[in-house]
């Protein structure tokens, strides 16, 4: 079964300099303001808009099941539910979801896409780096992540804590969508242009369908030579909204540079690590990061892959951010070695620059950041 198509947007709605291309935080306001796109069942909260996404947030009731799932073609969210579900957890006072479990919880947004309205999901950065796997599924979808185009319907969060329990309750939030309009295309043509127009990275970019970054296990004068942290096991839990009130050393071991510049991935384990480069995302484009190539080793890297409009740019200066990245071990041991490539940033053009970019008095948690722990730690 298909989704609904509808014609698209009204002329009345101006995407800014091109027609094209990921709608910025101006532009998904008019929308959210004309009940556009994307509705909710409650209204919008303030700062969910960001400068080229929307924050989503979970409804009031979550679903333990047994396994992940995808709908596919023919069938429902719910439909699935049925065939998988265990027991409900009332999230409207706030409860915890155990390590090691799947839930899946409806958002209080749903989609309402015209015909040449797309969307892209991926965890906010502070659940990536929580360790927190969290997809969006769709009716009748057949991948995660990714709305299609004139799609209507319920939006929903399949969350799967990794390492630490978590804290969540009706509003959280722990992924964030981006709409587009129309399919734009971008080549490493266009990428080497726009580095040369404003650095993408510090020193010479490794453009290769995409951009690749490299990892840092030698250290350096702005991160000294801890190089990462490892995740404990069997610690406290994590309200996901709260701040700045942990002790990073109930819940990570320090990784500290050898003489060689490599370390072994243990099977199982979690690891903050960081890019060896500097980025820098310019105000017209936005960046998502991508794995690099699974034939490379076993591990996956950076579970949170947008990189917002503005990240580490700073007119006339060079890239100042580090890339951190959340990085999981598969079945067996594995050497990383400094320098080696572990993932790449693909970018997409926005139809037009937002208001503010990512850093620019809205509260972000990781402008100029190095190597740095979710929002949730107090500074290690």
């Amino acid at each position: 079964m298909a989704a609904t198509v509808e014609t698209q947007i009204p002329a009345d709605v101006s995407y800014g300099r091109f027609s094209t291309g990921i709608l910025p935080s101006h532009v998904l306001k008019q929308l959210l303001d004309q009940g556009r796109e994307i509705a909710a069942s409650e209204p919008f909260a303030p700062g969910q808009i960001q400068p080229a996404s929307i924050d989503l947030r979970l409804g009031a009731v979550a679903y333990r099941v047994r396994a992940s799932f995808l709908p596919g073609p023919a069938a429902t969210v719910a439909d699935k539910l049925r065939t998988v579900f265990m027991h409900e957890v009332d999230l409207t006072n706030g409860a915890v979801l155990e390590a090691g479990s799947v839930y899946i919880v409806p958002l209080l947004e749903r989609a309402e896409f015209s015909a040449r309205i797309s969307g892209g999901a991926n965890p906010k950065s502070s659940t990536g780096r929580i360790d927190v796997f969290t997809r969006l599924i769709t009716d009748y979808a057949p991948s995660f992540d990714r709305i299609e185009p004139g799609y209507r319907g319920p939006l929903y969060a399949e969350i799967c804590p990794q390492t630490f329990p978590v804290l969540v309750r009706k509003g959280s939030r722990l992924n964030q969508l981006r709409i587009r309009h129309g399919s734009p295309s971008f080549s490493d043509t266009a990428l080497r242009r726009l580095h040369e127009q404003a650095p993408l990275v510090d020193g010479d970019p490794n453009i290769n369908d995409g951009l690749a970054l490299s990892i840092d296990l030698k250290g350096s004068a702005d991160i000294g030579k801890r190089i990462g942290f490892r995740a404990k096991k069997h610690t406290g839990l994590i309200d996901v909204d709260k701040v700045g009130l942990l002790d990073p050393a109930d819940y990570w071991e320090p990784i500290e540079a050898n003489a060689r510049g490599d370390m072994v991935l243990d099977p199982d384990e979690f690891y903050i690590l960081v890019s060896r480069e500097r980025v820098a995302i310019p105000p017209d484009h936005a960046a998502e990061m991508v794995p690099f190539n699974p034939l490379v080793g076993e591990f996956r890297v950076h579970y949170a892959g947008f990189f917002d409009p503005g990240f580490g740019y700073e007119a006339g200066k060079p890239p100042c951010a580090r890339g951190v990245l959340e990085v999981r071990s598969r079945e067996v041991p594995f050497i990383l070695e400094h320098g080696q490539v572990i993932g790449r940033l693909v970018f997409e053009r926005l139809t037009d620059p937002p208001p503010e970019g990512y850093g620019e008095g809205l509260g972000s948690n990781y402008q100029r950041q190095g190597l740095k722990l979710s929002k949730h730690f107090r500074s290690a």
